[in-house]
Formats: C-alpha cells, sequence, structure tokens
C-alpha cells in the first residue's frame, strides 16, 4: 500500500538522520575534547571541558539506543499488529463504546511508560549519578511519577473523555470544536500551574528582602513588568542543575529562581539572567509561541479528521477499525504513534525560530541590564550544566534551541563593546 510505503520511508529517513547527527555529534566532540575553545581558555578548566563532552556523549551513547528501540516498538505496534492486539483485548474485556477506547489509550501510554522506566531510571541514578549532578533519592523518583501519573488522569481523562465524545457526535467538522476545547484546556492549565500544579512538587518560598531582590524590583521597573511575586524552588532536591523562569498568566505571573542558581550566581548575574527570561516576555516570544502552537495544534486535528475516516489509514498501518462503529480511540491512538515520524523533519525550522528568540532576548537583557553579567553569568552555567562548548555545527542547527556557545558569547559581546 502506498501510505504503508510512506511510512516506512518516513521512519527509516528519521532514523537514518538521528543516527547520522548523532555520530557526527558524538565525533565532533570527541576531537575537539583535548582543548578548551580560546575564547573560553581563561574561563573554563580542561577538567570541565572533559566532564562537559564526557557527559553529552553518555547521553548521546543512550538516545542511540533509544532511538533503535522506540523505531522497533513503533514497528511492533503497527504493522507487527500490537496495536490491533490492545484494541481487540480490550473490546473483549469491555465492549465497543468511549470507555473501551479511552482504555485502549490508557493502555497505550501504561505500555510505552513501562518499557521507557528503566531508560528514566538509568538517565537519572547512571548518567546524572555519574556525572554529579543527581541529588534525587529512589523514593522521590517514584513518587514524582505517581503524583505524575494521578494528576495526567485527573486532568486527562475528563479532556479524552470530551475529545471522544466531540468525535463521534458533533459531525464532520468535529476537529473545529475539539481545537476550541485543547485551546481553552491549555490556557486554564497555563494558569493554575504556578499555584496549583507546580508546588504539588517543589516547594516555593518567597525570595528575602535584601540587595539581590531590590536589584529585581529595580529591574522589573525598568521592563515594565508586573508579576504575582519572586520566588525560589527547591529544584536542589532533585538536581544540581540551575534554571530560573516565569511562570502563569496575566496577574497571576510568578517569577521563580532554582536554589541552585541563588547559589551559584552573584546578584549582577542573576538579573542578568532574569533580563534574558523577561526578553521573552517582552518581545513577545511567548504569545508567538502560543499562536504558533495554536495554529499547529488546529492543522494537526485538521489532518486527523480528515485522515481518521480513510479506510487506508487503519489497514496501511495493521490495523482494522469498525467500518460502522466507533473508532476514535483507535484513530487517536494510531495518529499519536505516527505523526511524530513526519513531525520530526520539522526540527530544524522549529530549532531556527527558536535560537532566534534567545538572541534577541539576550539583545533586551544586553539593553536593560548588562551583557557582562550575562556572559560571566552563562559560562557558569555551560560549567554547571556540563553544556559542550564544541556542537557538532549541523547537529546543532538541526536540534538545538539555544545558539552554540561560542556563537552566543561572541553575539554578546558585541553588544557589550
Amino acid at each position: 500500500m502506498t501510505f504503508t510505503f510512506l511510512f516506512i520511508l518516513g521512519l527509516a529517513l528519521s532514523i537514518a538522520t538521528r543516527y547520522y547527527l548523532a555520530s557526527r555529534h558524538i565525533r565532533h566532540i570527541s576531537k575537539h575534547r583535548e582543548e578548551v575553545p580560546k575564547d573560553f581558555a581563561n574561563k573554563v578548566s580542561l577538567a570541565d571541558h572533559h566532564k562537559a563532552a564526557d557527559y553529552t556523549i553518555a547521553k548521546l551513547r543512550l538516545g542511540l539506543f533509544e532511538i533503535a528501540l522506540s523505531a522497533a516498538i513503533l514497528i511492533s505496534f503497527t504493522l507487527l499488529g500490537g496495536l490491533q492486539y490492545v484494541h481487540d483485548f480490550t473490546l473483549d474485556l469491555m465492549g465497543p463504546g468511549a470507555y473501551q477506547q479511552i482504555t485502549l489509550l490508557i493502555s497505550l501510554s501504561l505500555i510505552t511508560g513501562i518499557i521507557d522506566l528503566p531508560f528514566s531510571l538509568y538517565r537519572q541514578f547512571g548518567i546524572e549519578e555519574k556525572f554529579g549532578f543527581n541529588r534525587m533519592t529512589i523514593g522521590l523518583f517514584f513518587t514524582d511519577m505517581v503524583k505524575g501519573l494521578a494528576l495526567s488522569l485527573a486532568i486527562g481523562l475528563p479532556l479524552l473523555w470530551v475529545v471522544l465524545t466531540l468525535m463521534a457526535h458533533a459531525g464532520e467538522y468535529w476537529w473545529v470544536l475539539t481545537w476550541v476545547v485543547w485551546v481553552a484546556f491549555n490556557v486554564l492549565l497555563i494558569w493554575l500551574f504556578p499555584t496549583f500544579i507546580a508546588p504539588l512538587f517543589n516547594k516555593f518560598k518567597p525570595l528575602e528582602d535584601g540587595p539581590l531582590k531590590e536589584r529585581i524590583e529595580n529591574l522589573l521597573k525598568r521592563c515594565d513588568f508586573t508579576s504575582q511575586g519572586l520566588f525560589i524552588m527547591d529544584g536542589s532536591k532533585r538536581s544540581a542543575h540551575g534554571n530560573a523562569y516565569f511562570t502563569g498568566m496575566g496577574k497571576a505571573k510568578r517569577i521563580v529562581f532554582f536554589d541552585t542558581l541563588i547559589e551559584r550566581l552573584n546578584p549582577e548575574e542573576i538579573e542578568a539572567v532574569l533580563a534574558h527570561e523577561l526578553g521573552h516576555f517582552k518581545r513577545q516570544h511567548i504569545r508567538k509561541r502560543l499562536i504558533q502552537s495554536f495554529a499547529l495544534s488546529l492543522a494537526v486535528l485538521a489532518l486527523l479528521g480528515w485522515i481518521s475516516t480513510k479506510p487506508w489509514f487503519y489497514l496501511s498501518l495493521g490495523v482494522m477499525p469498525d467500518f460502522n462503529g466507533y473508532n476514535a480511540g483507535l484513530a487517536l491512538a494510531l495518529f499519536s504513534l505516527v505523526m511524530p515520524v513526519f513531525g520530526f523533519f520539522l526540527t530544524p525550522i522549529n530549532s531556527m525560530g527558536s535560537r532566534k528568540h534567545e538572541y534577541e532576548a539576550d539583545a533586551f537583557a544586553a539593553e536593560k541590564s548588562s551583557a557582562h553579567d550575562l556572559i560571566t553569568a552563562l559560562v557558569k552555567l555551560y560549567q554547571d550544566n556540563a553544556a559542550t562548548l564544541t556542537p557538532d555545527p549541523l547537529y546543532s542547527s538541526f536540534y538545538d534551541s539555544h545558539p552554540p556557545a561560542p556563537l552566543r558569547i561572541a553575539h554578546l559581546q558585541k553588544l557589550a563593546d
């Protein structure tokens, strides 16, 4: 069948591309492992450079194995009949209808989650532990997993029921109504996340009065930015990595600093990092990304609305639909498996847009704070996070959402001059 051929071709090309880029990246990093780039020679030690190279390569090698396994799982679920088996099992168990379709989707998520569990454990307690980043206990790992599963069920099941009901009863253009529900759901999540969801996993305390808070409040005034408060998050109980972000919308916006970031950077550098994050907001990057995301979701739902009515979509991928029955959940399951194969090739476009936004946010930080302070902060963060300073250019162009360290620092140095 034509679509079977397109699926196999797309899968083969995506796997080949992933392997080629990862292999290039590993070779490039290995080649430059023994010498710190000259722009960083006085800032980064050779030992830290070695650590970044080894850490990046370790993650890449695990990723290569995951690529192969993911492809095998995808083929097993589609062309080898795995999804059909789960569908038949749940159908025999529950009979046709919405509950069977929901059970099918939950079963698929659980199976893939169980398969991914050993990789998550190895990533956290193998790689992250080996390079000194892990601060999570095995108990906390599984507590987070249970909380995440419970939250997904509490939030996801009602949404899934609404979507399946619309697919079954809202007519040919069900996908338009589903899109409206999806947009409303995401806006609600953005509003709920800071005050209801994030505290389930981390503790947040207000930033104490002092020079740092005063400096940040002055920055917010210069940027004409209002927030609900400044908070420190206990990120150190899981990882040594540091970060800062703001979340929420409207008057519910919060600015959050990882405690690891507060410990590592001085007040001037923290201000510069926050100015960069504020740059994303003031340059409308977040709004643009939301609009792009919602536009893409409308296009994806329109495609699902069309393709879910075509028998060849199911038959070409090893699934036998009920031509006179209820296939909404089956269509969702199959589409969610297959869509990433073709969506993968949009990755460099998304990466390019994201890097452009990072440069713009850096320029905003240089204007409202200090390019020099942002440079020193970034160098510390590159060291602390073991980010490679010598990425393969092609790999970076394809995947990286942030500019490579040498290009980003060079850009900031021009802004500082």
